[in-house]
């Protein structure tokens, strides 16, 4: 799974949100990695200099070999609030499109041997 990280020119600290962004999508996308081919991560300050509630938005697209991109977009108080937001509702999402495809089972615990006699 291929991870692609944009900003404009509104963020500052590419590099850190950039490697914030990889780990979260590794860690909450990371099952679903033999069914991306690639995610794309577009995060943006939607207020620019100003200051604002919930002006950091976070906009991640999913691409599946074959099948229509899934895009979800947060927008929080923090960048890494955006990052972590997105990436739970794409997870959400993932699960949703690919379940009703019935491609993707999500894990289950395995129970223990037990005799029932």
């Amino acid at each position: 799974m291929q991870i692609q990280f944009n900003t404009d020119e509104s963020v500052d600290g590419r590099e850190a949100f950039a490697r914030h962004a990889e780990e979260v999508v590794q860690r909450v996308l990371g099952r679903f990695s033999n069914d991306i081919t690639r995610v794309e991560i577009h995060l943006s300050d939607v207020n620019g200099q100003k200051a604002g509630e919930k002006d950091k938005r976070c906009l991640m697209e999913a691409r599946m070999a074959g099948r229509q991109p899934v895009a979800v977009t947060e927008q929080a108080n923090t960048l890494h609030q955006a990052i972590d937001g997105a990436a739970q509702k794409m997870k959400r999402s993932l699960d949703s499109a690919l379940g009703k495809l019935g491609e993707h089972k999500p894990r289950l615990a395995v129970p223990n041997d037990q005799d029932e006699s």
